[in-house]
């Protein structure tokens, strides 16, 4: 990319003329209705984070020495996290690719979009109000944790209904892609691969829903319903943060040195492997060892054969100098910032020695590593979708401030897991018996409480920004 960054203008008015090819990494948002149900997404995701940093305050404070026996620990401790993963996690990624997918979608089937939306908005509702509704017995299953609660499963329910119209709508309404293959379609192609990949994971789902026992006990059939879907749809998040990664590139004036097509290659080897898992299914039986084996080893293998050529081609573009203006600043932070905590997960993930907080330190870093490419991307794309720049001293030092947060966190975690603290316990159920254990977990309490700062600014500056528009009008 030439001349100054384009945060926030249109491809047409961007770069060259429509019937040019360009090579930037960049997807105009459509300024029909679907910019409403994208802005709807965006917003859902927001307010998923709004919640789940609730959460994150007492659970935060539950492992923390000194303050830990300040909050009730036990069943309180393990309600409050089931309720901040699935809101921080599930539910937010779910609303960007909402937002993502809307943008990469044709004006066709609106209806559908809107029903997507307010459906999925209704489960997170039930799910977040869950705890206030009566006893929720905590089982802590990987992936997708459960309250076992009449009204969290219905809103579950109700939620993956949404998923699953929102998966549709990408498939019965997909934008048109160019034979030229240039930037823009080679995101598209990214889009369309984490919607396949989603599909995948919602057959996946069923399938498991199908062979497993329902006399099992909870915590055995949470486990094994959402083991084969939960490892699939880990494809799709990492393809959304790999899109982002080439957008927020662009955008940033730091373009990767790579061709669209290259781009398209690397894509379609990120979702292949997505492929292997109704062989699995054919194969092995849910409940089996074998099964759980085999989709370990599918995402273990399968997931990161995108990753690495991606990530030396991105750490070659930042190394370029880019003119930074005042809207790219916080784009530019947050690319880094993702590209540092994922990349540290990775590494932590070969470091991992049985069930200690080891296990939360590895997926804590990926996981962060998305989500600020898709915090990034939300600020890029927030003028587009009819709002005001995410520009200032906010939003600049917010990635820092989460993502440094984050990685002091995923650090007291590792060291701790190191000395043997156990992964999902809290207050005294720790046991925490040395000083090095102490300092551990006080470095990720202390992580953890900045990471929660640099989420609420996050926040902040997505609300200012739709507030000011607003009253613009």
């Amino acid at each position: 990319m030439s001349g100054a960054p384009t945060a926030g203008l249109p491809r047409q008015i961007a770069g060259a003329p429509a019937s040019a090819r360009d090579d930037r990494f960049d997807v105009a948002v459509p300024t029909t209705e679907q910019r409403s149900i994208a802005a709807g997404w965006l917003l859902l995701g927001v307010a998923a984070l709004i919640g789940a940093g609730v959460f994150s305050i007492l659970l935060v404070l539950a492992r923390t020495p000194f303050f830990a026996n300040l909050v009730p620990a036990g069943d309180f401790f393990r309600v409050a996290l089931v309720v901040h993963v699935d809101l921080s996690v599930l539910v937010w990624f779910v609303s960007m690719a909402g937002m993502l997918w809307t943008i990469d979608t044709s004006p066709r089937s609106l209806w559908l979009g809107w029903l997507a939306l307010w459906v999925t908005g209704l489960g997170t509702l039930f799910m977040a109000v869950a705890p206030f509704t009566g006893a929720a017995t905590p089982v802590m299953s990987n992936y997708v944790p459960v309250l076992d609660n009449d009204t969290f499963l219905y809103g579950l329910v109700v939620f993956g209904v949404g998923f699953l119209l929102l998966t549709l709508r990408s498939f019965v309404a997909p934008a048109r892609m160019s034979l030229q293959l240039d930037g823009a379609d080679a995101l598209r192609f990214g889009l369309k691969a984490a919607a396949v990949s989603s599909a995948v994971a919602l057959m996946a789902l069923v399938w498991s829903a199908a062979d497993v026992p329902r006399e099992l006990d909870a915590r055995t059939y949470y486990e094994l319903l959402f083991w084969g879907p939960g490892h699939v749809i880990q494809f799709t998040w990492t393809l959304l943060m790999l899109v982002a990664w080439a957008w927020l590139a662009t955008l940033v004036g730091s373009p990767l040195p790579l061709s669209p097509r290259v781009v398209v290659l690397v894509y379609a080897i990120g979702l292949v492997s997505v492929f292997a898992a109704p062989l699995i299914y054919l194969n092995w039986s849910v409940p089996s060892v074998e099964h759980r084996k085999m989709m370990t080893w599918l995402m273990r293998f399968g997931g990161g054969l995108a990753i690495l050529p991606m990530v030396l081609a991105l750490a070659v573009a930042l190394a370029r100098r880019a003119v930074s203006t005042p809207a790219t600043r916080p784009l530019r932070a947050s690319l880094i910032a993702s590209l540092l905590l994922f990349s540290v997960g990775g590494v932590l993930g070969f470091l991992i020695e049985g069930s200690d907080v080891r296990v939360p330190a590895h997926y804590h870093g990926s996981i962060v590593g998305v989500t600020l490419a898709l915090m990034g991307l939300a600020y890029a794309l927030l003028p587009r979708l009819g709002y005001r720049e995410a520009t200032g001293r906010i939003a600049n030092s917010q990635p820092w401030i989460y993502g440094g947060g984050q990685l002091l966190h995923i650090l007291g975690l590792m060291w701790s897991g190191g000395y043997g603290v156990q992964r999902k316990v809290a207050g005294a159920e720790q046991t925490l018996r040395s000083t090095q254990e102490v300092f551990g977990m006080g470095l990720m309490g202390f992580g953890g409480l900045l990471a929660i700062v640099g989420g609420v600014l996050f926040v902040w500056v997505v609300l200012d920004s739709v507030v000011a528009a607003r009253r613009a009008r």
